[in-house]
């Protein structure tokens, strides 16, 4: 069958989107250029890999960023790692997100912060933008410089831009952890970055529980000598600030630095601008340095081009500040959309709490995770019934593929009349791959393209492209944000083999992909997670996708054993409420996956645990649990996780089944 034929359109753009759509507006404005003519979107993509210095200045131009100097050009060294953006230019990153802060926009809602703890935040472009200048002026005045790191545990709501935009502002390098993060886990992250300033929270607030951190902030701040001055933020209004002779409370240091407009400091095109990091669950994370225009630029196109976001438009992604989702929705300020964050449960007080918030603030864009998707389909929530979605043109889903059910729900009770954009990239590269456009159908069970600039492709393992069928997913030639280089590593090395050991020359992301017939993309995990029974490699994605489906399954997680020279796959099982893991259903999933998949799928044992693994950004732990049933004796970082405590008692029901390594 082919995959035109597995993978019906459930969306497709009518006129008005394909003319005035802001991807549709960049064709329309190359042609006037005398570039193209480009007959549809593919065409447009071939025509910006083929080009690629033309296609990013175009981007730079489109999207009105702006510089202090001009780049001498483009692309100054094309080789990975290595490659050279915009030599020559002096910009600043702030400067770009609060670019729209002045005149006609500066009344415009800039920022609207839900939390649990408390009462709804507004604030306009100008407030926004005199609180960064405001508390860059506090940094300053304690000694933060150029180069500094600033390092903030914090919750997803207005301070945290505020921070970002404050340390950008003066060329420092932002960096944040989650505040439900263990001491040991920021520790492993900000130990290696040393920072001078720390912006943090008292505590927070979720699921309808608080949580006081002011003793383990206090600890954790003992653990950083490198720091000169912290900032307490209140989330806990009935708590106290952080204890401490270099604390001061948030509203005092706005204070301090009241009346002061932000000095958009110029830095180089690769100055550092975020600090973003691994999951660390195989030891300390790597500490992945993001430069100011490529970075720029790509969320630029990203966010403009590909997610339709502009002045008019109001922006909602779930995500902490743990995550690199976070510096994605935080760029929505660079479009002049209202970004609308949320810090707590996507559960709290009910699994409709998102949805409603989307119907209440006119939500254009709403983002969350495949996960979140799935669960919203299993409790057969119906927004699109009771729910107002008049505003609602785009939904995002990232965080692991998205099943095929996921999109007929979306399609019938979700947001029927939305684009579904799943996207997927990475914290490596601080953006997509892959992902969504308004100039597309949207097929169930496939992401819609390969991003503009992007040359992706799928590679067989002798490093040339596969004719059809998955492979590893590949980028052949330089992208924006491509990470400058890894903290501490002098030579490259750690970076060099972290992307570019497997193809020399080329990135080599760690996903499992296969490119369809109409230049849609389908993910089938990653690559060091597939399975290789009897020899045939399977993506664990390919088993989620028969497994979730079933009602009586809450979660799951497979991974492979490796024994006697091949490779047997466990799948372990997370039961629905009030359910259990018995022969019956045993055989339904067995049936379930050799018709939907195929024999070689079938796991040779399935094991009933009460929790699955997860990093503290939201994925599947598959390789610690590979490493525990395949008795290696690496050591896992616990901290990494957000619930470690999974891992024991997936350790636990190894053992009882025999399925432990002597």
């Amino acid at each position: 069958m082919s995959n035109t034929e597995q993978s019906p359109v459930v969306w497709t753009p009518d006129q008005d989107t394909l003319t005035r759509s802001r991807m549709g507006q960049f064709k329309a404005w190359l042609e006037q250029q005398g570039l193209g003519p480009f007959d549809d979107y593919h065409a447009l993509h071939q025509w910006s890999i083929t080009e690629l210095d033309t296609f990013w200045q175009k981007v730079w131009d489109y999207c009105g960023l702006v510089c202090d100097v001009q780049a001498q050009k483009v692309l100054g060294n094309r080789e990975m790692p290595g490659a050279e953006w915009f030599p020559g230019m002096k910009l600043n990153f702030a400067a770009n997100l609060l670019r729209l802060a002045d005149g006609d926009h500066a009344d415009k809602e800039a920022v609207v912060a839900y939390c649990e703890t408390r009462p709804v935040l507004r604030r306009t472009y100008a407030e926004l933008k005199a609180d960064a200048g405001a508390l860059e002026a506090f940094l300053r005045s304690k000694g933060i410089t150029r180069g500094d790191r600033v390092a903030g545990v914090v919750t997803n709501g207005y301070e945290a831009l505020v921070g970002m935009l404050a340390a950008t502002s003066l060329g420092a390098i932002w960096s944040s952890a989650s505040p439900d993060f263990g001491i040991g886990a920021i520790n492993d992250r900000f130990g290696q970055i040393e920072p001078s300033a720390l912006v943090v929270v008292n505590g927070y607030g979720y699921g309808g529980k608080v949580f006081a951190r002011q003793d383990d902030f206090a600890e954790l701040i003992a653990g950083l000598p490198s720091l000169k001055v912290v900032v307490s933020i209140a989330q806990l209004p009935d708590e106290a600030p952080i204890p401490g002779e270099l604390v001061t409370t948030w509203d005092d240091a706005l204070k301090a630095g009241e009346g002061q407009a932000p000095s958009f400091t110029p830095v180089d095109p690769d100055h550092p601008v975020y600090i973003l990091y691994s999951s660390g669950t195989t030891g300390k994370p790597k500490c992945i340095v993001h430069g100011t225009a490529g970075l720029l630029v790509n969320h630029a196109k990203e966010l403009m081009l590909h997610g339709d976001v502009g002045p008019e438009d109001r922006f909602l992604y779930f995500t902490t500040c743990g995550w690199m989702m976070w510096n994605w929705q935080a760029s929505a300020l660079m479009t002049g959309a209202a970004v609308i964050t949320v810090d707590g449960s996507p559960g709290y007080p009910s699994l409709n709490f998102l949805w409603e918030t989307v119907a209440k603030e006119r939500v254009t864009h709403y983002g969350t995770s495949a996960r979140f998707i799935a669960g919203c389909r299993k409790a057969e929530l119906q927004p699109a019934k009771t729910l107002d979605q008049s505003h609602l043109r785009v939904v995002f889903s990232t965080g692991s593929p998205l099943l095929p059910e996921d999109y007929d729900w979306i399609y019938t009770d979700g947001a029927p009349n939305v684009l579904l954009g799943s996207i997927a990239g990475g914290t490596d590269i601080c953006g997509c791959f892959v992902g969504s456009t308004p100039l597309l159908p949207v097929r169930r069970g496939e992401i819609q393209c390969r991003f503009l600039g992007v040359d992706a492709v799928a590679y067989g393992d002798d490093g040339q492209p596969v004719s059809e069928g998955r492979g590893e997913l590949v980028c052949r030639q330089p992208l924006p944000s491509m990470p400058v280089s890894f903290w501490q590593d002098p030579d490259g090395e750690r970076y060099k083999d972290a992307y570019f050991n497997t193809f020399p020359g080329v990135w080599a992301h760690g996903d499992f992909i296969e490119f369809t017939e109409h230049g849609g993309a389908i993910i089938y995990g990653r690559s060091d997670a597939t399975l290789n029974p009897g020899g045939v490699r399977i993506g664990t994605a390919e088993i989620y996708r028969q497994v979730e489906t079933v009602d009586a399954v809450k979660d799951s997680l497979v991974v492979g054993r490796q024994i006697d020279g091949d490779v047997e796959v466990v799948l372990f099982v997370v039961p629905a409420e009030g359910q259990n893991v018995t022969d019956d259903l045993v055989k339904t999933l067995k049936t379930r996956i050799r018709e939907g998949a195929s024999p070689r799928h079938v796991p040779k044992h399935i094991v009933e645990v009460p929790d699955i693994p997860y990093t503290r950004s939201g994925k599947k732990v598959e390789l610690a649990v590979a490493r525990l049933i395949n008795g290696s004796r690496k050591a896992d970082n616990r901290d990494a996780l957000g619930n470690p405590e999974a891992l024991d008692r997936i350790r636990e029901r190894l053992a009882q089944a025999g399925l432990l390594p002597d």
